[in-house]
């Protein structure tokens, strides 16, 4: 498990980006974009990385979610995703879906990725407060 963030650090109904640091099946590290979105003290997340061309979602820097926080949204397709699932419910990738981020969130309170293999990188690493 690799903490991230704690989870009073995160607006709740709000949805943050983050730069991890993984390396790759080449050997190399390198930056891999997710976003969490917090609901109450339920946490969720996925990468940063629209299905339709594989560009960021957050078209505008940290804006995940349409405008009445409800969905996910590519800002550069309009593209709406569901928030429990990730799936396309309308726009260009009909019928394709999000890339879900593994999260627990621990005793301590800190949101944790687990199930992947993150390196400490502070070139790409960012947390809470930092994008």
């Amino acid at each position: 498990m690799y903490a991230i963030c704690e989870l009073n650090q995160l607006p709740n109904r709000r949805a943050q980006g983050f730069v991890l640091a993984r390396r790759a099946e080449d050997g190399h590290v390198r930056p891999w974009p997710i976003f969490v979105i917090r609901w109450g003290r339920h946490v969720l997340a996925y990468e940063n990385r629209c299905p339709h061309d594989g560009v960021h979602l957050d078209w505008e820097r940290g804006q995940f979610l349409d405008g009445d926080g409800l969905r996910i949204l590519c800002g550069k397709h309009g593209a709406l995703f569901d928030m429990g699932t990730g799936e396309c419910v309308d726009g260009p990738c009909m019928g394709s879906a999000l890339t879900p981020v593994a999260l627990v969130v621990d005793e301590e309170g800190d949101i944790c990725v687990t199930g992947v293999v993150l390196e400490e990188d502070d070139e790409h690493d960012s947390g809470c407060g930092v994008e």
